[in-house]
């Protein structure tokens, strides 16, 4: 979920040509999904979030959050986890996690989430999530946890010592999902093995320890939503990220957006075309215009043709301005009162927990440890 997801790739044991097969396959069940979300939107509970590692991102606005709405507004129950617990999890200085969880509140407001009709909340407000995290930990082996893309990356990449809510990280994303027994998570590709570890640990707690309802699992398998927008990068050409300074926040004035694009890097090739292979900086700047505008790229680049990087620039300026002005403006009365954000969240909080504690209770009769 930053978005709660992996960089890493799906990485399958058996090589590039099974996981070019493993994600078709995945595409083509999303396909069905998303097909059945728009007949029955009822039958479906989605879970998705953020970790809030820092102020959210226009990568993130096209990349999920946009999505969210949209699934809320099918009339599809949502559940937005704010993932607090997670920022703690890899690093020593984690910020200002209050901070950062308030204001992802305002973002989700500020954009369309309405919250009688999505549950927001944080993990920390939620003892019966994380107390799941006992029973799924007894399924899955130390084996699986190392071969998880994120834990792999971290313990390739990293100098820190892995820390055991690290090596844990994927049964907690778990036990987010199941908690509520969401059984629809938007992800991207790079998300796709967290989900079937959430799968795989709901048939082996059936396997394991049994059901309440003989009919029933205690927990549904999840299936993925594979997103349909193509992958956003930073204003450099490379991946989006805070500590790159290469993102433009959702709530930043029109004035510093237009300072940020001016810089943005591109190419000597003044004839605009719209090829993310050879020239991933001007195409993303022709990609996120278009995003603004409800158009295809290849439009905006035939449109803008020998026109230069600097008209580019300035559509891109005019385009996203535009099309964030009525949310900044409504984040900026947000912001100014945080009580209504705190009122959101002690809401989501109280009914999340409440569906928690409950499931909670169905798994220890499931497992015959009520005294």
């Amino acid at each position: 979920m930053t978005d709660i997801s992996s960089e890493s790739g799906t990485h399958p044991q058996s090589g590039e040509g099974s996981n070019e097969a493993t994600l078709a396959r995945s595409q083509e069940r999303s396909d069905k999904v998303e097909a059945d979300l728009e007949k029955h939107p009822e039958n479906w509970r989605m879970l998705t979030g953020d970790r809030p590692t820092g102020k959210l991102h226009i990568g993130h606005y096209f990349g999920s959050l946009a999505n969210r709405v949209r699934l809320q507004n099918m009339g599809i129950e949502s559940f937005l986890l704010i993932a607090d617990y997670q920022v703690i999890y890899d690093r020593d200085g984690v910020g200002d996690i209050q901070e950062n969880v308030l204001s992802a509140v305002a973002d989700y407001l500020a954009i369309g989430i309405d919250p009688a009709r999505t549950t927001i909340f944080t993990h920390s407000a939620l003892p019966g999530l994380n107390q799941l995290l006992l029973p799924f930990l007894s399924l899955v082996t130390d084996a699986e946890l190392r071969r998880n893309p994120t834990v792999k990356d971290e313990l390739a990449n990293s100098d820190r010592p892995m820390s055991g809510l690290m090596l844990t990280f994927p049964v907690h994303q778990a036990a987010d999902i199941l908690f509520c027994k969401a059984n629809l998570v938007p992800v991207g590709r790079d998300q796709l093995p967290h989900i079937e570890q959430a799968r795989v640990i709901a048939r082996r707690f059936d396997e394991r320890y049994g059901r309440v309802d003989p009919e029933h699992p205690v927990f549904p398998e999840p299936e993925a939503l594979l997103s349909a927008t193509p992958h956003v990068l930073g204003l450099d050409g490379t991946k989006m990220s805070k500590s790159r300074g290469n993102t433009i926040e959702i709530g930043m004035s029109a004035d510093r957006t237009a300072a940020l694009i001016k810089k943005a890097r591109t190419d000597a090739d003044r004839h605009i075309s719209y090829d993310p292979q050879n020239r991933p900086e001007v195409s993303n700047l022709v990609l996120l215009t278009a995003l603004c505008e409800g158009t295809t790229p290849q439009q905006v680049a035939e449109e803008i043709g020998d026109g230069g990087s600097g008209t580019l620039k300035k559509r891109l300026t005019s385009s996203l301005n535009d099309h964030f002005a009525p949310i900044r403006a409504r984040r900026a009365e947000l912001v100014a009162d945080e009580g209504q954000l705190r009122q959101v969240l002690h809401e989501g909080n109280e009914k999340a927990g409440a569906i928690a504690d409950q499931t909670l209770d169905e798994v220890r009769h499931a497992m015959k440890m009520v005294y």
